[in-house]
């Protein structure tokens, strides 16, 4: 009989790992650059500064799709894609969504505010990490790098490099999340 239960037991779980893993391959990958972690990353604690220097901590926003962009005035690139997230933050195909694109340059908000002006961003507000914690934290090696963290505030995949943010398989891949 415990030779019978231990059988059942395990058929189940080799077909319900199956059935997941089919599920899973069904998912495809939006972008060349992008990044899914295996297992989703835990961090303590994610903080940073809006821009004026209240404390944003992630903890939070649980229970929202949280995506950090991480950017800078001079990178081409970032200045291409963030209209795109502007938009994204809007979609509404993605419920419980925030964007927090934070600026990785010495802080100087009229410049920042001038470029948000320049490209008709109205959706989003501006961040700094003005000591680059999360520089550190992340291991970050080139702008634009764009972090999703799913609504357990688990870091789940990141883009390294731009990407086009209003794309609708990006956009049906990320609301699975």
């Amino acid at each position: 009989m415990h030779y019978l239960k231990l059988k059942i037991f395990l058929i189940f779980n080799l077909f319900s790992l199956f059935i997941i893993s089919q599920a899973n391959a069904t998912i495809k990958v939006p972008f060349e650059n992008i990044i899914i972690n295996e297992k989703p990353l835990i961090y303590s604690e994610i903080k940073f500064e809006d821009i004026d220097g209240n404390i944003i901590n992630l903890k939070k926003y649980r229970g929202q799709l949280i995506i950090l962009n991480f950017w800078a005035t001079w990178c081409l690139p970032c200045k291409e894609e963030m209209p795109l997230l502007d938009d994204l933050q809007v979609n509404k195909n993605i419920q419980k969504l925030n964007i927090f694109p934070i600026n990785l340059e010495e802080v100087n908000s009229k410049k920042i505010k001038n470029f948000f002006k320049e490209l008709g961003i109205k959706n989003m507000s501006i961040y700094f990490d003005k000591k680059l914690n999360l520089v550190k934290l992340f291991s970050l090696r080139g702008l634009p790098t764009t972090i999703f963290f799913n609504r357990n505030g688990e870091e789940f995949a990141r883009v390294i490099g731009s990407a086009d943010f209003s794309d609708n398989k990006f956009i049906d891949w990320l609301s699975n999340y």
